[in-house]
């Protein structure tokens, strides 16, 4: 069971950083001229940042639920 669930914290680990990866790349694409005149392109990478942030605040929330399984299997 133990190495089922460190399998487990690896996959949101590793989806953690992915999702990080993409949210910091929509927000370099914001530039910011597409900022000060409120373009279409603006909004589509705002949302992009968005989900993709919020995708990362579900993963890291998910790992810290299996760290806090695996601390009450080993205790």
């Amino acid at each position: 069971m133990k190495y089922f669930l460190v399998a487990v914290l690896a996959v949101f680990v590793v989806m953690v950083v992915v999702s990080l990866v993409r949210g910091i790349v929509a927000f370099l694409q914001t530039t910011k001229i597409d900022l000060e005149t409120g373009g279409e392109n603006s909004k589509a990478l705002m949302e992009a940042q968005n989900r993709a942030m919020f995708a990362r605040v579900k993963y890291q929330a998910l790992a810290i639920g299996v760290v806090a399984i695996l601390l009450l299997i080993n205790s």
